[in-house]
């Protein structure tokens, strides 16, 4: 896998299943990488986003984006005026590609709001897509393994969805922007 620099702006494409791009975001800058974790946390603010039919939209708020080389999900901490949001896809481990984050993006995605509940969403896309693109049945399974995995971060309330790492990597990530 490519060695990224900390610091240093990428961009971020997600892909469907079938290997056509869905959504790339312009740019996020690394601010940790943590090998033993199979770790990259990126941050961004206000990044123009374009959908696969050309259309595109501006990121409305600071977001810590993390990125897993071994997990089958991606988190996204958006620091909101309401209070901090998380964004969860589940989607397949990252790799990376002439300074290019890359993922399958599986559908299924999971909102966290601040008081911590959480909900499921796009289950019918899934779904539809599950039986469009022929996920195969390791595919599906892994999915859902994931799926419990997650929801169990999200209960525990630590790492990733611990105000205080999310606080962390926005400091970060605003000193990287001054610079």
């Amino acid at each position: 896998m490519e060695r990224l620099q900390i610091g240093k702006k990428y961009q971020i494409h997600s892909y469907k299943h079938n290997g056509k791009i869905y959504k790339a975001w312009d740019e996020a800058v690394l601010l940790a990488y943590k090998k033993e974790e199979g770790l990259y946390i990126f941050g961004n603010d206000h990044t123009k986003v374009t959908e696969a039919d050309g259309r595109s939209w501006h990121t409305k708020e600071p977001a810590i984006l993390f990125f897993f080389t071994n997990k089958w999900y991606n988190i996204i901490g958006q620091c909101k005026s309401k209070g901090l949001y998380y964004y969860c896809n589940l989607a397949s481990p990252i790799i990376i590609e002439e300074g290019t984050i890359k993922y399958i993006d599986y559908d299924l995605d999971v909102k966290v709001f601040p008081t911590g509940s959480f909900k499921i969403v796009d289950r019918g896309e899934y779904y539809y897509h599950k039986k469009k693109m022929h996920y195969p049945v390791e595919i599906d399974h892994i999915i859902k393994e994931e799926l419990s995995n997650l929801i169990e971060e999200i209960r525990k309330k630590e790492n990733y969805f611990s105000p205080n790492t999310i606080k962390k990597y926005h400091q970060l990530y605003e000193k990287w922007r001054k610079e």
